[in-house]
């Protein structure tokens, strides 16, 4: 069975959130690692994103070498979280 080694979101979606998108995956019992990059940051965003086990949070704009680290960690699984600001 494919794995999907992790998930890049933004925060804000339509209809929904990426946090939102995070909890109905981990309700289902999919365990995949969540990266997630925002242009608006929140505090309680973020904070909830990561204690809800998301790898990275990432404002925008960023630059490349993060999401390469992101992505290495999810891929990983190391869990290091990852936060720009």
């Amino acid at each position: 069975m494919a794995e999907t080694a992790c998930l890049i979101s933004d925060v804000q979606l339509p209809d929904t959130s990426g946090v939102e998108l995070q909890h109905r995956l981990d309700a289902l019992g999919l365990n995949i690692p969540m990266i997630f990059v925002t242009a608006y940051a929140d505090d309680a965003v973020r904070a909830g994103a990561l204690e809800a086990g998301a790898i990275c949070f990432l404002q925008k704009p960023f630059d490349g070498q993060s999401l390469v680290q992101c992505i290495d960690s999810a891929v990983n699984r190391r869990g290091k979280k990852i936060i720009t600001e």
